[in-house]
């Protein structure tokens, strides 16, 4: 929503088209419900996530780097989920101040690109492991790793930033509603918000898209032939499954909210126009939003979960049984997709360890 600004207020007040649009009672009541279930199963998950991997796999492969990282980005976002819930159950009212709405808004645009980012580089990791194990000697280690990590949240600090600028508090003159909303200059208005919406659209999802999803059919084809060779149908399905459940997952989660995205954008640029099909985009809106935000902060839990010593330690943390004690049931065989410079496209397939498995 594009608003104009009239006075020097400290909210200043502002006129805008269409200022009851979006606002229903459904959304005031189901919005907040989702942002609770959200908020709960999250931060258990990913605490867990974080706890198994830096307390007992010590963070000792690459893949376990990532996922930490992922798990703590995840983290950042909703420490900030109840304040949207609450402003969403007030009728898009915001009590919380300025510096507040900056902060929020800013964790959000930052989950958003740390998280996504963060799944290419997994999805990279994981095509080298298994594609180019030899060659990859040199690329995967835990320097190149922590350091790809830095640049990523620098990264998303950077697409947060416009964010921080431009979001501010201000008090609607048609309803008298103080909101947490974009605030643009009139002279770089449109140029501005096309181009957040079309970095969302491109850097945000598309291009990351297609890397996961380049990598996951290589990843694919590689298993496919060495299964063959092994005569071992039966697992080379089970790891086709998996790869269709990682790309589909992703791409499911994400796509509508993409396309409401550029939808926004489109109406910037005026291609399409009208108090009813704002309507439509800003009551949709914070359903896609919430349908990606849930795939973002569930995303270490499904990763993790695919990984067999993962599962393991986790039966491991609910038995009460600290890191340091061994424990013979919980000893594996080195995963598919962890690295030995012995390792030959055929070892693979007579280990036991899940695509996805992170030591």
């Amino acid at each position: 929503m594009t608003l104009n600004m009239s006075s020097e207020e400290e909210y200043k007040r502002v006129s805008v088209e269409c200022a009851h649009s979006g606002r229903h009672e459904f959304i005031y009541i189901m919005v907040p419900t989702v942002y609770a279930i959200i908020f709960i199963i999250g931060i258990f998950g990913n605490s867990l996530v974080v706890i198994i991997i830096y307390c007992y796999m010590k963070l000792k492969t690459v893949a376990s780097v990532f996922l930490l990282n992922l798990a703590l980005a995840d983290l950042c976002f909703l420490m900030t989920l109840p304040l949207w819930a609450a402003y969403t159950a007030m009728q898009y009212r915001w009590p919380f101040g300025n510096c507040l709405c900056k902060l929020a808004s800013a964790a959000a645009t930052f989950n958003l690109y740390a998280s996504v980012f963060l799944l290419t580089c997994l999805s990279i990791d994981r095509y080298l492991a298994i594609v180019h194990p030899m060659k990859a000697r040199l690329q995967r280690t835990m320097l190149i790793a922590r350091i790809t990590c830095i640049i990523i949240w620098l990264l998303a600090a950077l697409a947060s930033l416009p964010v921080i600028i431009h979001r501010s508090v201000f008090i609607i003159d048609a309803n008298n509603v103080t909101v947490c909303a974009f605030r643009y200059e009139t002279t770089n208005n449109t140029t501005l918000k096309v181009g957040l919406g079309l970095s969302k659209n491109i850097l945000g999802f598309l291009i990351p898209f297609v890397i996961i999803l380049t990598s996951y059919t290589l990843i694919w084809k590689t298993l496919k032939k060495a299964y063959q060779i092994q005569k071992n149908k039966t697992r080379g399905d089970d790891i086709f499954k998996m790869i269709i459940a990682i790309v589909l997952f992703f791409f499911f989660s994400w796509i509508p909210h993409q396309i409401f995205t550029f939808l926004d954008v489109l109406m910037e640029l005026g291609v399409i126009s009208g108090c009813s099909i704002m309507d439509i985009v800003d009551t949709g809106m914070p359903f896609t939003i919430c349908l990606a935000y849930f795939n973002n902060c569930l995303n270490p839990v499904f990763y993790g979960f695919f990984g067999k010593k993962f599962r393991k330690y986790f039966l491991q943390l609910l038995k009460y049984i600290p890191p340091n004690v061994s424990h013979s049931s919980l000893t594996t065989k080195m995963s598919t997709l962890s690295y030995q410079p012995s390792e030959n496209l055929i070892l693979p397939v007579r280990k036991k360890g899940g695509l996805l498995d992170i030591e």
